[in-house]
């Protein structure tokens, strides 16, 4: 039985037995490795992780495929290896599904319209996986890993958790439907919340997020919106070594780090938590 892809959940089927290897390559899925994969759709992928794979546990949203993923992979439910969920991922408690964090990896042809969200939950959320291969659009791709020697938003909110890299370029051909772009495959290897041990991940969004507001405004602009200050910013980019006129897509996440270091303490920042 075949379904028809519903626009409104983001389906867009792979069909390419190719571009299927190359994920679960590019993810190094071997027989220890529990996977999680979102949004299995008809379960291509999923038999090609079933092979592969300890465990797949996959969440799908559309009630529709419950029962063909049900019938499909009846045997690996029985046997234990494979668990399905009828949840949206969105909506899910992480801390419901017996997954470990960094014991897992999450491997998935995601909906691209919930990629950032896709991201935030694992990247930053209590059960992180060790690594992630998805597919997203390619210019989401290209962002990430700040292929045009700019960082974005997006790049260093990924980066201060592991290491993005594309890992291929899929045609739009290699879907049904046609998508109206390209994709590809994201991995982001090791994945960790190392980078957080001087300052919360609440106050290091708070600068990011400013420090990214008007992206024409030099950092000193922005910042300089965040503590109605800007004395006291030119005076922390100094001390951070930082040139005022910079903008915030030629900093680094350590350029950030030293930032941030810096804001903490301010009495003014503090208050508008």
């Amino acid at each position: 039985m075949s379904i028809q892809a519903k626009k409104s959940l983001g389906q867009n089927f792979l069909k390419s037995g190719t571009i299927l290897d190359k994920i679960i390559n590019a993810g190094n899925v071997g027989r220890d490795d529990p996977v999680l994969e979102i949004g299995p759709g008809e379960g291509a992928l999923t038999e090609k992780l079933l092979n592969s794979a300890k465990k797949v546990v996959a969440i799908e949203k559309d009630d529709r495929l419950i029962k063909l993923l049900q019938d499909k992979f009846a045997e690996n439910i029985k046997n234990g290896s494979f668990e399905l969920i009828h949840a949206d991922v969105l909506d899910i408690d992480l801390n419901t599904l017996n997954l470990k964090t960094k014991t897992y990896k999450l491997i998935a042809n995601i909906p691209y319209y919930i990629t950032g969200q896709i991201f935030r939950k694992f990247l930053s959320g209590p059960i992180q996986p060790s690594k992630m291969v998805v597919l997203v659009q390619k210019e989401v791709a290209q962002r990430a890993v700040a292929r045009d020697g700019k960082e974005s938003l997006l790049s260093i909110s990924i980066k201060i958790y592991g290491e993005p890299k594309m890992m291929g370029v899929v045609a739009r051909g290699n879907f049904n439907p046609v998508p109206n772009v390209d994709s590809a495959i994201l991995l982001v290897d090791n994945i960790s919340k190392n980078f957080f041990t001087d300052f919360t991940e609440e106050v290091f969004f708070k600068v990011l997020k400013a420090g990214f507001a008007h992206k024409r405004k030099q950092l000193l602009g922005n910042l300089k919106d965040l503590i109605k200050n800007g004395e006291k910013v030119s005076e922390i980019l100094k001390k951070c070594k930082i040139d005022e006129k910079i903008r915030a897509e030629d900093l680094k996440k350590e350029d950030w780090a030293k930032i941030v270091l810096e804001f903490t303490p301010t009495p003014t920042f503090k208050h508008n938590l």
